[in-house]
């Protein structure tokens, strides 16, 4: 296995024990990045030689028995809407360009605690107002999308480009791209992890997370996301914790809308993953999901004249450097009132509180993450069974939208590929700081799966 092959839980465990150093790690990254570039343009930004000097700072610590923890020396891609200092945040738009940061993000600064190796700024869709990642391609098919606004990070992983990357998420735009790439990816609970100096699209919806090819891999970064220094949450409760057993578990199989418009290749794969939870010992309980005619109404009314505000100066003095499908939103936003705001406000406060009653009957949702596989580059629209049509956005939006809404974590994971070999994953949901249940049982799942494969970038 080539090092850029490996998981971070299969680095980390090779650097810790000195088969692998991090210099061989980081270069075998770059060289991938190199050769994928070309075909799926997943960064914004690729910094080799910081890249390769902070590997040899990493590699000097371990020999001299200085090691920070799982992620040292791993080599990682962070979405170009999150701060480094001295490099360019760009929000892969025109509108930023020339820009650079002048102090590090929270969460950049906590995986620098931690060793991780940056190797480069990930593509976005412009500002994270979109779900496809135009420019980006899909790691096992550049003919189809990426999924966004994540599109690049989740790339980067999938292709072998990043052993890890980190995401942001207002209405599906971690779960979405890693989705549709095959690997993992986890929007935490509403501010649990800081979002201090990332670019914001929508503060009271906006996330920061982590993609990964491996749950296992998932919770190693979120424990140095949470725990600055790398020690992780103390205890069981931590979210890398060793999987237990699923027995007594409630597993809540969403009756309403979850199901409802999705293709039959993604719905059975879903239900087949769902039963393995039940042989693992889960117990499966039929649920309904509240208030879903208001989610797609909640989510557009809450993002869109939050997006305006904060895009209120630019919109007004440069408007032309925006791509119009986001400067389109943008003036959209312009024209919402502020009565039209606070009723979404108050519909999300009764959403909450519906949820939070859902989850006394389950323990976790476990629903189809995105309805559709990667659709091809430059379609528009989805045909459903029943001839009706849908925006292929408002299609990859509609199954995210509800933890963003309500704030609570949720996890994607791969589980399984359409005919055309189009990855499908599963989405679970938990009650707010559950992220330990979810992952664990994200990883009694993994346990039962192949190893997961590096994409083709073909």
């Amino acid at each position: 296995m080539r090092p850029y092959e490996m998981t971070l839980a299969a680095a980390a465990g090779a650097i810790r024990r000195r088969e692998l150093s991090p210099v061989e790690l980081v270069d075998s990254v770059l060289d991938r990045i190199e050769r994928i570039q070309p075909r799926l343009t997943a960064y914004a930004t690729v910094t080799a030689e910081r890249a390769r000097r902070a590997a040899r700072d990493a590699e000097r610590a371990i020999t001299e028995g200085r090691p920070h923890g799982p992620l040292h020396g791993v080599p990682m891609g962070l979405k170009d809407l999150i701060d480094v200092a001295g490099i360019p945040t760009t929000a892969s738009s025109r509108v930023r360009a020339g820009h650079r940061a002048q102090t590090d993000s929270a969460v950049a600064a906590r995986l620098s605690e931690a060793g991780a190796v940056l190797v480069g700024k990930t593509h976005t869709h412009e500002f994270a107002y979109g779900l496809t990642t135009p420019q980006t391609r899909n790691a096992w098919d550049a003919g189809r999308v990426a999924g966004g606004s994540s599109g690049g990070s989740a790339v980067a992983v999938a292709a072998g480009a990043a052993t890890f990357a980190l995401g942001t998420d207002t209405g599906g735009s971690i779960r979405v791209p890693a989705a549709l790439n095959g690997i993992v990816g986890l929007k935490p609970t509403y501010g649990l992890v800081p979002r201090r100096g990332v670019t914001s699209l929508a503060w009271s919806l906006d996330h920061v997370g982590p993609l990964a090819r491996t749950v296992e891999d998932t919770a190693l970064v979120l424990d140095a996301l949470v725990a600055p220094g790398g020690g992780g949450p103390a205890g069981p409760d931590s979210p890398s914790a060793p999987p237990e057993e699923l027995t007594g578990l409630r597993v809540g199989v969403p009756r309403t809308y979850y199901f409802d418009r999705v293709a039959p290749q993604v719905e059975a794969a879903v239900r087949r993953a769902i039963g393995r939870l039940a042989e693992l010992g889960a117990r499966l309980v039929d649920v309904d999901i509240p208030m879903t005619r208001y989610v797609q109404a909640v989510q557009w009314g809450l993002m869109v004249p939050e997006a305006t505000a904060y895009h209120e100066h630019t919109l007004r003095t440069v408007p032309d450097l925006y791509g119009a499908d986001v400067r389109i939103l943008l003036e959209a936003g312009a024209l919402m009132s502020a009565g039209d705001y606070l009723r979404a406000q108050r519909a999300r406060t009764l959403m909450r509180r519906e949820w939070a009653v859902l989850f006394e009957k389950a323990d976790v949702i476990a629903a189809p993450s995105v309805p559709v596989t990667a659709v091809k580059a430059g379609q528009e629209t989805v045909t459903w069974a029943d001839g009706t049509e849908e925006g292929v956005a408002d299609a990859y939006v509609r199954l995210s939208a509800p933890a963003n809404i309500t704030g609570v974590p949720a996890l994607s994971l791969p589980v399984g590929r359409d005919r055309a070999g189009m990855p499908i994953g599963m989405q679970l949901l938990a009650r707010p700081l559950a992220e330990a249940l979810l992952l664990r049982v994200g990883r009694a799942y993994e346990r039962t799966q192949p190893a997961p494969e590096v994409a083709s970038a073909s």
